[in-house]
């Protein structure tokens, strides 16, 4: 646990503070409290701490926002979700007031989520409807993707699909890696891809978007050609690197010529001069590797509700979106690119919209798939 202990900052006397659904009296000092829940990776934690919370206590001096729980890699997802259902169904406090997890839209779909409105939240309106129906009752307020990365030097052109990728893996043995899919998201988007390659479009549809066990069973086919790429990927014994960072750690060092990478870290990398120039990204179809929004959730039973939706209608505020872009984290925005500045406008190209990429699995099925690869696919 991480905890951002921040001190309160009073409104000055006379300023009228505006918030969403009363105005603060000026004749005593309100501080208003929003609790923050995030699972996540040490870059997205960095987000926050140094970036957005502070910017948002500068704007808004009489909020404070405390990170109060922090669980890296989403560890404790599964105990942190069972806290909140059970708090709710009892109608009490759940402990937080904002959300930023996996398990959002499976929250949403239990109906243990306040449902925010344009009169609580009014940028949402600049959100795409088609994410907005995704997050099921949440709010998508950033997103990534996962890339390929490679060595340039040495991999003069990259696969440009999957079947291509496996073709290069096999040709090439030791030189490619992803890293534990319950490790992070760069490792479980390879492995989510190659299970989707045996799935139809509506089964892959049924799988983000709602619980399904009888269809796990379909996971087979994918998991007999990820377990027959053991010989072939860094280490040749069928381990894995154990997080996104690892994966990260052997790009740096020269011991993989291709890997699979969140789009945000590879870029922070390369700016940070722990990735060597050298190294690039791209994309690969039938399927594309999955990205998609993270989105926040504010449980039914906050004690914090309007100051929640404060921050999370800042967050989706440009301001706020151009740190998400231009910021340590080079996240995409939720907004529309030509709502950003001029210099993060100039980040992407003309007419990107991350509705199209293309999301992983709803949580607990995610959870399953994890867990089902960690008994399918390592070993010899």
């Amino acid at each position: 646990m991480r905890k951002n202990k921040l001190v309160s900052v009073l409104a000055a006397a006379g300023l009228a503070v505006a918030t969403l659904g009363f105005t603060a009296s000026t004749s005593h000092a309100a501080v208003f409290q929003v609790r923050l829940y995030v699972s996540a990776d040490t870059n997205v934690e960095n987000l926050y701490l140094k970036e957005l919370i502070p910017a948002f206590e500068k704007a808004f001096p009489n909020y404070q926002v405390d990170l109060s729980s922090f669980d890296l890699h989403g560890k404790n997802d599964a105990l942190t979700l069972a806290k909140i259902i059970a708090a709710t169904k009892a109608k009490k406090d759940a402990g937080f007031d904002v959300i930023d997890a996996g398990f959002v839209q499976q929250l949403g779909l239990s109906g243990y989520l306040t449902i925010p409105t344009t009169m609580r939240v009014p940028n949402l309106v600049n959100v795409p409807a088609s994410l907005i129906a995704l997050s099921k009752g949440g709010v998508p307020y950033r997103a990534s993707t996962v890339l390929l990365a490679y060595n340039s030097r040495v991999v003069a052109a990259p696969p440009k699909t999957l079947d291509e990728l496996i073709t290069w893996i096999k040709a090439n043995p030791g030189r490619f890696t992803y890293n534990v899919p319950s490790g992070g998201g760069s490792g479980y988007a390879f492995a989510q891809t190659v299970i989707d390659k045996y799935l139809t479009a509506t089964e892959i549809n049924t799988l983000v978007t709602e619980i399904n066990k009888p269809l796990q069973a379909k996971w087979k086919t994918g998991f007999d050609v990820l377990k027959s790429l053991n010989p072939y990927t860094y280490g040749k014994n069928g381990t894995y690197p154990s997080n996104n960072a690892a994966t990260l750690s052997l790009i740096a060092n020269g011991s993989i010529d291709m890997g699979t990478v969140w789009s945000d870290q590879f870029l922070s990398g390369l700016k940070a001069g722990t990735i060597p120039s050298y190294w690039k990204v791209a994309q690969i179809s039938g399927p594309a590797l999955t990205g998609g929004p993270a989105f926040f959730g504010i449980p039914k039973t906050s004690r914090n509700g309007v100051a929640a939706q404060r921050f999370v209608n800042w967050v989706l505020s440009p301001a706020a979106q151009n740190i998400i872009v231009g910021g340590s984290l080079n996240g995409y925005p939720v907004i529309p690119v030509t709502l950003l500045s001029e210099a993060n406008q100039g980040k992407f190209a003309a007419g990107t919209d991350i509705s199209t990429l293309r999301p992983g699995y709803l949580s607990s099925n995610s959870t399953d798939f994890k867990n089902q690869w960690a008994l399918e696919v390592p070993g010899k």
